[in-house]
């Protein structure tokens, strides 16, 4: 069984960094799509940043210019980079992969969520 595995999470004063890591067990194949989502209390899910193999990065515009999205070229991880936090950026960050396994279907993953706070 495939699970996703989070780290990095903490808190941190306002314009300050986190790296957050997200890795793929037991995998047999390669996730097309990997990236981070997150949720803020009282608001819907939203996606941060993922990429696609063959593709650019998707940033969210409130996060373009600090947060830096990468994956490992050979296994199933993936990064992200934040810096220059702020307050709004508070929120649990999850990791998410997408394996497209034919035109009928795919295998979607989430993982267990890891929390970031950012304040004074």
């Amino acid at each position: 069984q495939v699970q996703l595995v989070e780290s990095g999470g903490g808190s941190v004063q306002p314009g300050g960094a986190l790296r957050l890591s997200c890795a793929a067990s037991a995998s047999r194949f390669r996730f097309e799509t990997m990236g981070w989502y997150r949720q803020a209390p009282g608001k819907e899910r939203e996606a941060v940043a993922t990429i696609t193999d063959g593709g650019r990065p998707f940033y969210l515009d409130s996060v373009k210019g600090r947060f830096t999205l990468s994956r490992d070229g050979t296994k199933n991880m993936v990064y992200l980079q934040m810096d220059s936090l702020k307050s709004d950026d508070t929120a649990v960050y999850y990791c998410y992969a997408k394996h497209q396994v034919s035109i009928e279907g795919a295998v979607q993953l989430w993982g267990q969520g890891t929390l970031v706070t950012v304040s004074p």
